[in-house]
Formats: C-alpha cells, structure tokens, sequence
C-alpha cells in the first residue's frame, strides 16, 4: 500500500496572490518528485464546477447565506470523495485552492453563518479529511482589492463591500492562531518571489515527515 500523501491548501482573501503561488508551489513540488494533483474550490469536478458558475455568478444575488454555505460544502463533498481523498491514499499530494477554511472565513465571518453550524458541516461532508498544511496569504483588504481591480469583471463575492472582507480576514487570522501548528501565515504584501520562497520554507518539512 502506497504510503498517504500530503494535503496543503492554499487561503487568503481577495487579489492576496493565491494563483501566483499556486504556479510556483505547483513547479516547486514536482520539482521535488512528487506525484502532485492540483484543484480548486469551489470546483474541481464536473459537479463541483457547475455549483462554483452558480455560486460566483452576479446574476444570482439573492442566493442565501444558508444556501451559499450549503452549496460549498456540496462541491467540497464531492470533491473529498472524487479526488481528494482517492489521491492522498493512492500517496498523491494535493495542493487545492481554498478548502474548508474558506467558509470558516467566507460564510462564517463574512456571511454571518454560526461556527458550529460550519464545523458540523465540515465533520459530515469532509469526512475527517484535512489539510497537512495551510498557507494563509494575508495582506490589508484595501491593498488586496487594489490589486484585484485589475482582473476583469467582479464575480458574486468580489462584488461585496470592504467590511465584508474585512470581517473574511479577521476570521481568517482567527482560524490561524486557533491552529497554529497547521498553518503558516505569509506576508502577501511581499514580492512574489519573496512570498514562494516562504510557502517553499513552510512545505518543505512535509517532506521529512513522509
């Protein structure tokens, strides 16, 4: 049986720089040898893509906050079952973009959705599957939305006001020093090439634990 593989995601808050590090991370790690899979959330399967066009679409603006947070933890059921957690036991990393960290962040601090209705739903649909590791990109919101402007069209949740991801980012630095042996938080403000080096110093001890 092959040994487990190593499960790092990736977190922050709008134009943090996730994508950038993402390509690095990605080239650094099969650089090391490692049998890698890449996904996103939501996504990252047939279903879970159909959800993400429905949940980011602008035009469904009176989705719930209970629906929204029920419609992540759909994709992210989905995705577990399909490719994470198929992948690790075969002894594949998975580098994924965002996981259940995000609707700590996202629905619990930005929408309002109560932490133990999260955690309950994180015990049933992610069936005790876990990052190793979480890179938490923090920067100000005004620097991240400054950056993010740039990008095209706004999509559902980029359209929210600052105090929305203001509350997103004190959720997540919450959930980072709640679980400090989980997570690394890196200074997104740095310069890209600064911000790979620090996720490369944060995953490389991965490698010895395996």
């Amino acid at each position: 049986m092959s040994e487990r593989g190593r499960f790092i995601s990736l977190e922050g808050g709008e134009g943090a720089g996730k994508s950038t590090l993402l390509a690095g991370l990605h080239a650094h790690l099969l650089q090391r040898g490692v049998r890698l899979l890449q996904v996103r959330e939501p996504g990252g399967t047939s279903l879970g893509e159909a959800i993400r066009s429905i949940v980011l679409d602008p035009a469904h603006p009176a989705i719930s906050a209970e629906s929204e947070l029920l419609l992540m933890f759909a994709s992210r059921a989905q995705l577990v079952r399909e490719r994470i957690q198929p992948a690790l036991e075969e002894g594949q990393w998975v580098l994924c973009d965002r996981y259940v960290d995000a609707s700590y962040a996202y629905q619990g601090g930005g929408r309002g959705q109560p932490v133990e209705r999260i955690a309950e739903l994180e015990r049933w649909a992610c069936a005790g599957v876990k990052p190793d590791l979480t890179l938490l990109l923090d920067l100000p919101v005004s620097t991240g939305r400054a950056r993010a402007a740039g990008r095209g069209a706004a999509d559902r949740i980029e359209i929210e006001a600052d105090a929305f991801f203001e509350r997103v980012r004190h959720a997540y630095r919450e959930r980072a020093q709640a679980e400090p042996e989980r997570f690394r938080v890196i200074d997104a403000s740095l310069s890209p090439g600064q911000v790979l080096q620090a996720a490369i110093a944060a995953t490389d001890p991965l490698f010895e634990a395996s």
